[in-house]
């Protein structure tokens, strides 16, 4: 995960002073990007696809940080607690943390008891119609970074090679970025020392063996194949065009050995794309039988809020800026990889803090109008999650209630949506249906809602799930469902 733990010490300082300083500049030049490009809720990208061909509008959660250091590498999560989610906020979709050092705890050893574990959780959101991605996630490069083991999470042990050097104690974990011990970690990774070409072949034969194992399981959509990648001593577009791709075109090809259609999830590196600067990912060809699987996965953490900001005043407007600049950079990053899809891998902030709803309002209305699947970071209880410590729901769980199109047979363009009213651009094709959640309050009742649709009519309802299924008119640009009749 991104956010930032704040301290008061004097590094705290400096990193923070410099991380508003960079916000600046950023904001400065997507203030001119945006100038030179307006974006209009047009430019949409296609979405990912279901095994029967259909679009899939993506909301969900990151789950969950929770399992970052837990022995047994599983998030803190029941049954109970996906239908509660469920039932509170009609989510479609969650990005399921796994790790290398729990999927490969000894060289070339693949744990089938772990995997047994992330199958179970897999079939839990199955039986509740969920598509689930998995994301091999890792921060500070591994758990065994520090003897504590108080952070990181990721690499198993017998794969961190700091080669002594120093690692520091830090309150605020970013800060372990900076230090020789882990940069050598990362780099022996990468084999920038030319010490360590294994590791690399290691975590793409992990995958392998992940992919392997739910390449028949239809609720497993996607592979989000490193959660926020860093280059250690390499950084920038000479990281990210070299091993980075690499790394990724090795796990497709080798994940296409055992698995030809789940989609392959390729995220940029972390420092400064985060932040709204562009990224120097390069393509990944898609060795599979027909049109590629590929998807662009990037995260968003404006650093004003990161640092603890509200997204008031001119916090905002400094907020705002780099939101469009992201955007600018996320659409044509999803041009240049080959007109992919676009999921908001992670997202998030305190929700305590002033205006945080209406920031979360704006970016979903981003993803809207552009196409883009969300996982908000994350499904764990506190001041950033739905839920507090008891399981009671906080004010987030109001804000992502929203309706949206589940699944459209064709494609699905822009989403305007409100408490009210519901509209959807579309291309129909194939079966014609479209499957639409409605929140409670959308049309309250158990019964077939009092509903208006535009562009087509109602076919079915399921009140237990509230999901509205529409059969569109095959020459319907649009769908418009207004509350009542």
């Amino acid at each position: 995960m991104a956010h930032l733990r704040r301290d008061r010490g004097p590094g705290s300082r400096r990193l923070r002073w410099w991380s508003i300083g960079l916000v600046l500049a950023l904001v400065v030049a997507g203030g001119a990007l945006a100038g030179a490009r307006s974006l209009s809720t047009t430019e949409d990208v296609p979405a990912l696809t279901d095994e029967e061909g259909r679009s899939l509008t993506l909301r969900g959660f990151s789950t969950a940080g929770s399992a970052k250091q837990a022995p047994d590498g599983l998030p803190d999560l029941r049954p109970a607690d996906i239908e509660a989610e469920y039932a509170d906020m009609g989510t479609n979709f969650v990005r399921f943390l796994i790790s290398w050092r729990a999927v490969e705890p000894e060289p070339g050893h693949y744990d089938q008891a772990y995997l047994d574990g992330v199958a179970e959780r897999v079939d839990w959101y199955a039986e509740r119609g969920y598509h689930v991605m998995l994301d091999m996630h890792q921060d500070l490069y591994g758990t065994e970074i520090v003897p504590s083991h108080a952070v990181g999470n990721g690499a198993p042990g017998w794969a961190t090679h700091s080669d002594g050097l120093p690692i520091g104690e830090h309150e605020m974990w970013e800060l372990y970025y900076l230090d020789p011990g882990v940069i050598r970690a990362f780099d022996n990774f990468w084999n920038t020392t030319g010490e360590h070409p294994e590791l690399r072949t290691h975590y793409v034969g992990a995958w392998e063996a992940v992919a392997e194992r739910f390449a028949d399981e239809p609720a497993v959509i996607a592979y989000d194949l490193m959660n926020e990648p860093y280059g250690g001593s390499l950084q920038g577009p000479a990281f990210e065009a070299g091993p980075l791709t690499s790394l990724y075109q090795s796990a497709a090809d080798a994940i296409r050995t055992v698995d030809d259609s789940t989609w392959l999830c390729l995220e940029p590196q972390a420092m400064g794309v985060n932040w709204a600067t562009p990224t120097g990912l390069g393509p990944v060809d898609d060795p599979r039988d027909g049109p590629a699987r590929i998807a662009y996965c990037p995260h968003l953490y404006p650093l004003p809020m990161d640092l603890g900001s509200g997204y008031t005043g001119t916090t905002k407007t400094l907020v705002d800026g780099t939101v469009q600049t992201w955007l600018t950079n996320t659409l044509r990053t999803s041009e240049r990889l080959g007109d992919v899809p676009v999921v908001l891998g992670e997202f998030g902030l305190d929700t305590t803090k002033p205006g945080a709803l209406e920031y979360v309002d704006a970016v979903y209305d981003v993803a809207d109008d552009h196409g883009f699947g969300v996982a908000y970071w994350s499904r764990d209880p506190g001041s950033w999650g739905p839920y507090d410590a008891e399981g009671e729901p906080r004010n987030l769980v109001a804000a992502l209630d929203r309706p949206y199109p589940r699944s459209v047979a064709g494609a699905v363009g822009a989403i305007d949506a409100d408490e009210h009213e519901l509209t959807f651009d579309v291309s129909p094709s194939g079966g014609l249906t479209a499957e639409v959640y409605l929140p409670d309050d959308f049309s309250p009742g158990p019964g077939r809602p009092e509903v208006t649709v535009d562009g087509g009519e109602v076919s079915g309802w399921d009140g237990t799930r509230r999901v509205l299924e529409v059969m569109m008119d095959p020459e319907a640009s649009e769908i418009s469902i207004r509350a009542g009749s």
